[in-house]
């Protein structure tokens, strides 16, 4: 037995089909409303809409376009009629799109915040009002984040003030206009939050409570109105991430924890284990926005180190045959935290590639690895932070990946 202390033990599954068809980034036409990040999403049918959020001028944004994946082309539809505005949420349900809440000025002691909320008609391609957002003391919201269960939408988190942040969760009844509080999210009062919805469950983790940026996940069941710990993002602490799902899985994309993200992680409820993905196929940012159609997401838009965005990728995810398709990789790294030499252990026969990278995404090193070594890489030269040591399968997909600390 190896007289090691092992830490940081990654469970991962490895695809039996070829990664060069799966898992990966496809760069899509810019989107045509121009750089912008804090927008919103959805998607209904065959489309996807992307409006309001804050312009390289500082403006806010009160228009909206629509994606045809089809011929990769965006279309200006009708402006959301009310305020100008940025930190809005979207959602869309039974073939109507939503969108409310948000804030009307880029900085925020001189908005108004918001509690409007329209209905969008494709068919129409109008916008209708509906019930304000009670939610707050009535005085409206923004940086909240919105999923939907069952033909409901839901309202979680955000900011209502200068320090000052909400736990409340709501649920908006297209078919009656009506607003119901349920039960308050277990993570506490926060903004920037992150969420996504698989099956009849909506999941809502992440964000921030001022800048104290978090990593926890809660599952939420809106028959018996209860909240449930899942297991926390394995990657840094972020806010204001993109997040989408495909099939029965759903994922966090980029974000910040102080500086910009470029990974990307996908939970899946069965097992309650999150795993590492490609990594964004443009550059990091944050408050960018997702919609998925099909079984493909598209991801764009938001803020990195050189300005806002208007870039747009398209994921194409593993495709699932199953749990016997599968099967399990562990990555065993040691010592952690590292000072001199950090030692990496892969017990599969399996041949690829190692990258390190830092939390902003940027890679420090990178190595081949053949099966059944025990690879020793130097790390004196990298600063004292946290870092991710990344396998990469010999046809190029993420297998996985395990934090370690520098001294």
């Amino acid at each position: 037995m190896r007289g090691f202390y092992l830490v940081g033990v990654f469970v991962c599954f490895v695809q039996l089909v070829s990664a060069q068809t799966q898992n990966f980034w496809t760069k899509k036409n810019d989107f045509s409303g121009g750089k912008r990040e804090r927008a919103v999403a959805f998607s209904i049918g065959d489309y996807g809409y992307i409006g309001t959020g804050v312009d390289t001028a500082e403006n806010v944004k009160k228009d909206f376009w629509r994606y045809d994946a089809v011929i990769d082309s965006w279309t200006q539809i009708a402006n959301l009629p009310g305020a100008a505005r940025r930190d809005a949420v979207g959602f869309a349900v039974n073939g109507k799109g939503y969108c409310g809440t948000g804030i009307d000025n880029d900085a925020s002691f001189m908005g108004t915040k918001l509690k409007d909320f329209w209905e969008y008609n494709p068919a129409t391609n109008t916008w209708v009002q509906k019930s304000d957002y009670p939610g707050g003391g009535g005085n409206g919201i923004y940086f909240s984040t919105a999923f939907t269960i069952d033909s409901k939408g839901y309202l979680c988190g955000g900011k209502i003030g200068p320090n000052f942040y909400s736990s409340q969760l709501w649920e908006y009844k297209p078919a009656n206009d009506q607003w119901s509080p349920r039960a308050n999210f277990p993570g506490g009062v926060r903004y920037q939050l992150s969420s996504f919805s698989i099956g009849y469950y909506g999941y809502v983790g992440l964000g921030a409570n001022q800048d104290v940026f978090k990593k926890d996940f809660w599952k939420y069941n809106p028959v018996t109105n209860q909240w449930s710990a899942i297991a926390n993002l394995p990657g840094p602490e972020r806010g204001g991430s993109a997040t989408f799902t495909i099939g029965n899985k759903g994922y966090v994309c980029m974000g910040t924890d102080g500086g910009y993200l470029d990974d990307l992680w996908e939970y899946n409820p069965a097992n309650n284990t999150w795993y590492i993905r490609a990594f964004y196929g443009g550059s990091e940012r944050k408050n960018s926005v997702a919609f998925t159609l099909g079984d493909k997401a598209y991801v764009g838009t938001g803020k990195g180190y050189s300005g806002k965005k208007s870039s747009i990728q398209e994921y194409t995810p593993y495709q699932y045959l199953g749990l016997g398709d599968q099967i399990s990789l562990e990555m065993n790294i040691y010592p952690n935290p590292a000072q001199e030499t950090l030692s990496l252990i892969i017990p599969e026969n399996l041949s690829g590639k190692v990258i390190i990278r830092d939390v902003l995404g940027k890679i420090h090193w990178d190595g081949d690895y053949t099966e059944n070594m025990e690879l020793s890489i130097n790390v004196q030269s990298l600063k004292a932070g946290n870092y991710f040591v990344s396998f990469m399968d010999s046809e190029n997909g993420v297998s996985g990946s395990s934090k370690f600390i520098k001294l």
